[in-house]
């Protein structure tokens, strides 16, 4: 048996287990402001000066709300990351499913609520300009906006490139009568402001599809179905963004009466109207898009029985010479006429008089 005399009392030890790291622990947290586009405080319609960070302006509202004066802070951020998010979320008491579905964005338009607090998703749309259908990739892009509504407080998070808010937020702190209706005017204005844009966007895509009709239905053009699936595949992913949300504007319209009030309810039902017309419209393109593609395969198939019957055509008036040169091609001594001094020119005649009645025959039958 061995001897472990003489050893260090650490070379007996068993070896230590290593210790539990923290992922999260050397990680470095983006701060809020990073993702934050701007933040304001609004009492009695007007928006109040200075800039604040979200907690100094939620303390701020609760400041002038025991004084009786109404406020509310409006924060807007841009694609947060989880930590950013949450921190806003512990500010403002979010819940988390709601907060979850902000950082991860891909969400079907949707009205959800959790206890006081409304969570509304807005899909946003751009039409990408391009010189013709044929040399575009991409007619239309999408984005998303989220709505968290509370009783003095609105969370808008922006996920694409496209559809700011700059525009909604400069004419609300021009509007004091509409800015002093409180944070649901503002999910209003932020709603009209994406609904009207799905008004502006069909506006062009039927141009595109009207550009399109008129190239199936030339007979002198080509048409490539590719282009018109393209159209198709932007209409569809149009009326994904639409559809969806007239449901939800029409639950905005008709519950929630406890927390929106009667005005505007009103103007959630306009939103609506302009909503349903939107959606109408994406829905007529889509069906105006399917019949030219069947349009455009009937036209492919013309196209293609045309083409065979020239090329039918041209292969009977070429088997008549093939034939005959066939026939004299043969080496047999006792053939009729292979000895006449006519009989070369005789043949030729032949071949050009049959291969004349032939193409006229054709020609006349618009085969050629």
């Amino acid at each position: 048996m061995p001897s472990f005399r003489g050893l260090q009392p650490s070379l007996l030890r068993p070896p230590a287990k290593p210790r539990s790291v923290d992922p999260d622990a050397h990680s470095i947290h983006v701060p809020v402001a990073r993702a934050m586009v701007d933040c304001a405080v609004y009492s009695e319609g007007v928006r109040l000066p200075g800039k604040y960070t979200h907690g100094a302006a939620l303390e701020k509202v609760h400041q002038l709300e025991q004084t009786g004066v109404p406020a509310y802070v409006w924060i807007g951020l841009h694609e947060p990351d989880e930590h950013q998010m949450q921190a806003v979320a512990d500010v403002f008491g979010l819940h988390e499913l709601a907060v979850e579905d902000a950082v991860h964005a891909h969400q079907r338009p949707k009205l959800e609520r959790y206890d006081d607090t409304l969570f509304l998703v807005l899909k946003t749309i751009n039409y990408v300009e391009h010189e013709s259908v044929a040399m575009a990739r991409e007619i239309v892009e999408t984005g998303e906006i989220m709505i968290f509504v509370g009783r003095d407080f609105v969370v808008t998070v922006r996920h694409g490139d496209h559809g700011g808010l700059a525009k909604v937020r400069k004419h609300m702190d021009t509007s004091p009568a509409t800015c002093s209706l409180g944070p649901y005017a503002v999910m209003h204005a932020i709603a009209d402001h994406v609904v009207d844009s799905y008004l502006d966007v069909t506006d062009l895509v039927e141009n595109d599809i009207d550009s399109m009709e008129e190239n199936v239905f030339s007979p002198t053009s080509t048409t490539d179905i590719e282009h018109i699936y393209l159209l198709k595949r932007e209409v569809v992913e149009m009326r994904r963004a639409v559809a969806p949300l007239t449901f939800a504007l029409q639950r905005i319209g008709t519950d929630h009466n406890d927390l929106i009030s009667k005005e505007v309810r009103r103007y959630m039902r306009d939103v609506l109207d302009h909503n349903t017309q939107a959606s109408e419209r994406v829905a007529g393109y889509d069906e105006v898009l399917s019949s030219l593609v069947q349009a455009a395969v009937g036209k492919v198939s013309m196209q293609q029985n045309t083409d065979m019957r020239k090329i039918s055509a041209w292969v009977a008036i070429a088997a008549v010479p093939t034939a005959l040169a066939g026939i004299y091609g043969m080496n047999f001594d006792h053939m009729p006429e292979l000895h006449q001094v006519w009989g070369y020119p005789a043949v030729l005649l032949i071949m050009a008089t049959v291969c004349t009645v032939l193409y006229m025959t054709f020609r006349r039958n618009h085969w050629l």
